[in-house]
């Protein structure tokens, strides 16, 4: 296997500088006290006042930020060093009280032995990990005894097409790890950067079952036509917040949702 967690910290510390101007992320309106939780994650959460919650693979801290705005006690984790540095100085900047750690997911219990009300993870993250038994398995190590799991994340669907979406480019199951040179980012197509990744597709199945493996009730599942986010090419905005890929219309999904108990 290659070195991937240098390839993709690398490739994460070079996109976070790119992010943190970026209008996808819209710093400024942030700032002023938008929260960047979309409604699917919303809707799951509900009211998280008091709770403690583990944010993991938390980028530059936006979302943490919001979930301690909702009330809740929170601690994010992120493998980019650049992307922690910027989370930090952005709750101090919101004036919220958040530990943020930098570190692989899989070494977290180096860093972290404390257990939480709810796991929270989206939009992107288990396509960075080679291991979804070793992620499900600190999934269930960091939450208490009937702690929720809320995961959002786009659909595997997606993931099998090129980025014109007119061909399947990639195995829908874990066939191992797709290693690319990249351009630019999803919130500028055009930034100035190079980079090569590495990540994983895992099938529905492979996600459903390693949470069940290591004693996660699946409480829902739920799938959805559209993406919050304006990521990907050849997208048309059907609402506020809702993004389709133009050929595919509402004919196919773009984002699972897991909400998980612990048994």
């Amino acid at each position: 296997m290659s070195d991937y967690i240098e390839i993709n910290k690398n490739a994460w510390n070079k996109k976070t500088e790119i992010h943190i101007k970026s209008e996808f992320y819209d710093n400024e309106v942030f700032l002023k006290g938008k929260s960047s939780l979309k409604n699917i994650e919303l809707d799951l959460l509900g009211d998280i006042k008091g709770k403690s919650v583990l944010h993991l693979q938390c980028h530059f801290g936006q979302d943490s930020i919001s979930l301690s705005r909702m009330g809740a006690i929170v601690t994010g984790i992120d493998l980019s060093d650049k992307a922690i540095e910027a989370a930090k100085l952005l709750a101090q900047q919101t004036n919220v009280d958040i530990e943020f750690i930098c570190c692989d997911i899989f070494d977290l219990p180096a860093y972290l032995d404390k257990q939480f009300d709810i796991v929270f993870t989206s939009y992107g993250t288990i396509c960075w990990l080679p291991d979804l038994d070793k992620w499900a398995a600190i999934v269930s190590k960091y939450l208490k005894p009937s702690g929720r799991l809320v995961f959002v994340e786009f659909h595997p669907f997606i993931w099998m097409y090129g980025n014109d979406f007119k061909t399947i480019a990639y195995n829908y199951f874990n066939s191992g790890e797709i290693i690319e040179g990249n351009k630019g980012s999803y919130t500028d197509r055009n930034a100035d950067i190079e980079y090569s990744t590495v990540n994983w597709n895992h099938s529905t199945s492979e996600v459903l079952n390693s949470l069940i493996k290591y004693n996660i009730e699946i409480k829902s599942f739920n799938e959805y036509d559209y993406s919050p986010y304006n990521c990907f090419n050849h997208t048309i905005k059907i609402d506020t917040d809702k993004y389709q890929i133009d050929s595919f219309g509402n004919k196919v999904p773009m984002v699972f949702s897991v909400e998980g108990i612990k048994k």
